[in-house]
């Protein structure tokens, strides 16, 4: 990339590269909170103020969530290179402000499923469409429970009607409660729509929510659904969580919960996000209380065999960038 200094011995194309790939992780209402700071010896990862949602994500949890999952993607631009990152979180004094600092480790070569889901990092959507009515497969829910473990964290599969239907109520409380505040009504509407740059834009918007629907979905200011195309009637749901609660641990779950999508994506999978009931911490402590109250809920994932979506905006790199690329 034109005039970006190299890091970590990579050149300046190649680590734009390796920042596009990160660029493309998962965010709430796609904000793409992250920032980056070139160093010769180390990447720095950085939220964005910017983009941060006080009314739905007051204390920045989600952002940091989404954080960890770009930097996941970052992991994965490097081993993409031949290269081991070394990734410390929250650095501290090492690098005022960062959330993660990521060095080199030496020389690794690619195996299969670190192929795999590098190949995933590009075609992988959050997919707000209905899915098919269609159980995704035991073997499936396992590979997914196991990639949550890879990163230290706990998914959380839901194994009847009875804590589905708990969930349900959780989320559809938590929903009535951010509808009614104007303050989280008018981010979501901030963010969706016909937006030049980036949020959720209409081709990405799902379909419309209506009364029959059993899960609480957001309006993502999608067409009106054609009569009978409604939302599938049993999704697999899961919660994300993490064994200890603080920012570590939620740029933790971010990196669990991209491999986790990236694992669903290479299985054939889709996933979109019903976060309310993380957002409205009254409801975050009941869900807590429900799965034992020994873990921390970060997230709550829908998954399915899905239709292709497109890609949603994202920001360009050098946009990205703490200061001013030059060369080295």
């Amino acid at each position: 990339m034109h005039g970006l200094s190299g890091a970590l011995g990579l050149d300046g194309d190649q680590v734009g590269e390796v920042l596009a790939l990160a660029a493309l992780a998962p965010s709430v209402h796609n904000t793409q909170p992250w920032r980056f700071r070139v160093r010769p010896d180390r990447i720095e990862l950085h939220a964005d103020p910017t983009r941060r949602l006080p009314a739905t994500d007051p204390q920045d949890r989600e952002l940091r969530l989404a954080c960890g999952a770009a930097l996941f993607n970052l992991r994965l631009g490097l081993r993409a290179h031949g290269i081991r990152p070394l990734v410390t979180l929250m650095p501290g004094a090492d690098a005022p402000g960062a959330l993660a600092t990521v060095r080199a480790g030496g020389h690794r070569d690619l195996d299969d499923e670190v192929r795999s889901l590098i190949a995933a990092v590009p075609i992988r959507r959050t997919n707000r469409k209905p899915f098919r009515d269609v159980p995704v497969p035991l073997a499936h829910r396992h590979a997914l429970a196991r990639a949550a473990e890879r990163e230290r964290c706990w998914l959380h599969l839901l194994p009847d009607h009875v804590e589905r239907g708990r969930l349900q109520g959780l989320v559809a409380k938590a929903h009535r409660m951010q509808n009614e505040n104007p303050a989280v009504r008018a981010e979501l509407g901030d963010w969706t729509g016909p937006r030049s740059v980036d949020g959720v834009p209409p081709a990405s918007a799902g379909i419309r929510p209506a009364l029959q629907d059993e899960w609480s979905m957001r309006d993502f200011q999608a067409a009106e659904r054609v009569p009978g195309k409604d939302y599938e009637s049993d999704p697999l749901v899961a919660v994300l969580c993490s064994f200890v609660a603080g920012e570590f641990a939620e740029l933790q779950a971010g990196q669990a919960l991209q491999r986790v999508l990236l694992t669903a994506t290479d299985l054939g999978l889709s996933a979109s996000f019903m976060s309310q009931a993380i957002e409205v911490p009254s409801v975050r402590e009941e869900l807590r209380r429900d799965l034992g109250g020994t873990i921390f809920p970060q997230t709550v994932l829908r998954i399915g065999f899905g239709s292709p979506v497109p890609p949603t905006p994202r920001r360009p790199v050098t946009d990205l960038l703490m200061e001013p690329a030059h060369t080295a």
